[in-house]
């Protein structure tokens, strides 16, 4: 694995030496990784690439057969984790038969959160239009954002979305990643995957991943500059290209 980033802040996730396994296949192989503390680091590659498993790591909701995952300070899964880690899966994980504010509402409970966290996170999703309507009667993009925002209502310190953007309009996108790096600069933590290699310009760091491995890591800047490519697909590919030589 081909290493470009520069020294940064104390991370707030370390794995190492993950090894996973689901029905019977090794979906991640000794991997090893970091993720700084108050930046926004986009884990990116392809369908199958083992993105999902390794956040299910993370959150400590999948069982692995080796190495170590450390979450801010605390062994993954911890339950003093449980209010400062915001989770977001790629499945819209809400109530249907709830408003969307009524949702945000029953996990601001839980999370023991500010009651005002509410209206703030459905602006940020471009959701307090929907605030009253129930949840079954939302599209699908529209599910998406509220499960992002029940992600958010916690205020946590470290937040993993799982394909945030995925089913999105354009403009949405911008907005949303536009309030990823505005959470960033206020000190939290994001990870964030993708299988679109044109949001990667829009993190910190990048973690890229493909069938189980780390293929690099680096800022956008410098995969383009030690691939030789501009284009962060053609990028991705040549530095696939470079480890398997």
């Amino acid at each position: 694995m081909i290493d470009y980033r520069p020294m940064a802040a104390s991370p707030s996730i370390v794995v190492d030496g993950l090894r996973v396994r689901r029905g019977g296949v090794v979906v991640l192989d000794d991997l090893s990784l970091s993720v700084a503390s108050g930046r926004v680091t986009g884990l990116l590659g392809p369908s199958g690439s083992g993105k999902t498993t390794l956040m299910r790591v993370i959150v400590g909701v999948q069982i692995v057969e080796a190495g170590s995952i450390t979450v801010l300070g605390e062994p993954a899964g911890t339950p003093s984790l449980r209010s400062k880690v915001g989770y977001m899966t790629q499945n819209p994980a809400v109530y249907g038969d709830l408003t969307v504010r009524e949702n945000l509402r029953y996990f601001a409970r839980i999370l023991d959160a500010a009651p005002d966290n509410v209206d703030e996170v459905l602006e940020m999703v471009a959701m307090a239009p929907f605030g009253d309507r129930v949840v079954n009667r939302l599209s699908g993009g529209q599910k998406a954002r509220v499960s992002l925002a029940t992600a958010l209502v916690g205020n946590p310190e470290l937040l993993v979305l799982d394909e945030p953007t995925v089913g999105l309009d354009p403009v949405l996108r911008r907005d949303l990643w536009k309030a990823f790096n505005e959470l960033a600069d206020s000190g939290k933590t994001l990870l964030v995957s993708s299988h679109v290699m044109d949001e990667a310009d829009h993190c910190h760091d990048l973690l890229l991943l493909r069938e189980g491995k780390l293929v690099a890591t680096g800022t956008p800047a410098s995969v383009r500059q030690q691939s030789g490519k501009q284009d962060l697909d053609e990028a991705f590919l040549a530095l696939i290209n470079e480890e398997v030589a």
